[in-house]
């Protein structure tokens, strides 16, 4: 069969997001933060601010 027939190969799936036994957790941090490049955290009954500077860094604050 010609080369130009034969379909692609399908790509390997994406890693899973949950953690095999004793990984931690990868997340993208644009699906975690949105459009909005942030997301609140409740923490303890603490409420958290994680965004994203203007120079493009992660900060957290209460």
């Amino acid at each position: 069969m010609p080369a130009h027939l034969n379909p692609p190969k399908p790509l390997a799936a994406p890693p899973a997001l949950t953690p095999g036994p004793g990984q931690v957790r990868h997340i993208d941090s644009g699906s975690l933060l949105g459009p909005r490049g942030e997301v609140l955290i409740v923490h303890q009954q603490q409420v958290y601010r994680l965004r994203v500077t203007s120079l493009g860094k992660l900060i957290l604050t209460k």
